[in-house]
């Protein structure tokens, strides 16, 4: 998803994820489907810039993580990326600004390059109650949302899978029992493949804690593809913190500025 513009701390800058603000009528749903109960406002997610040197490490939490723009979590680099999956359960926040966006979510590319492949659930709060929208994207185009119904405590599986260059965008709410999938031809590098929380405005809503777990780097734990951690930064530093990746299970918790 695209990011807030700029890095005031001067490390990643996210090119991408732009918010936009739509009217009910205007939200962007699956082909086809009308989307009754949208949100006012959705946002866009795309790619980030290599990020600079790390920073020192703020306390507590221990691990280094890279500057992460508005994006949070692990990211895999190399080349030929086939598939990222992963499971949570879906936060539950608290809105205490209608700028505040907030999404868990899986793809591949969108670190280093100008495209990403992805799909996870928006929670946004132009409303002043957060709203849980699914969603996929192949930006630069701007994402899909669907008209299903998705509320915190869900459990979310998610999944993007590549053969040649046609994306396969899964994403399933298990609690609800429905699943979507989209196929897409797209012109990805295929150089990076992450898990992540992304602020999309540049600033989070009150959450206790993210756990991605069952996450998988091309069918493998996400741990055996030496992924770097990242963190969300604001103008005073790291605004979350990203746990220790154990096989495939970690945990991003909030940080106070």
């Amino acid at each position: 998803m695209r990011g807030a513009s700029g890095n005031p701390t001067g490390g990643v800058r996210i090119r991408g994820l732009l918010v936009a603000v739509l009217g009910v009528g205007a939200l962007l749903v699956a082909p086809g489907v009308a989307g009754p109960g949208a949100p006012a406002a959705a946002a866009v997610h795309t790619p980030m810039d290599l990020p600079g040197s790390r920073p020192p490490a703020p306390q507590p939490g221990g691990d280094f993580s890279a500057k992460g723009g508005n994006w949070s979590g692990y990211v895999a680099t190399g080349t030929g990326f086939r598939s990222v999956s992963a499971r949570w359960v879906e936060p539950r926040v608290t809105c205490t600004s209608t700028a505040e966006t907030f999404s868990p979510w899986v793809g591949i590319d969108g670190y280093g390059s100008g495209t990403v492949q992805q799909t996870g659930v928006a929670t946004d709060c132009s409303s002043g109650t957060p709203v849980y929208r699914a969603w996929y994207e192949t930006a630069p185009e701007p994402p899909v949302y669907y008209p299903l119904r998705v509320q915190a405590g869900d459990v979310i599986t998610a999944e993007v899978a590549r053969s040649g260059s046609k994306y396969t965008m899964r994403i399933s709410d298990t609690t609800r029992n429905w699943t979507r999938s989209e196929v897409k031809s797209f012109p990805g590098a295929n150089v990076s493949a992450e898990v992540v929380l992304e602020a999309m405005a540049g600033r989070f809503p009150r959450f206790g804690a993210v756990t991605f777990t069952d996450t998988a780097v091309d069918g493998k734990p996400m741990g055996s593809a030496k992924p770097i951690a990242i963190d969300a930064t604001g103008p005073r530093g790291f605004l979350t913190a990203t746990g220790s990746l154990s096989g495939s299970s970690f945990a991003i918790r909030p940080r106070r500025e």
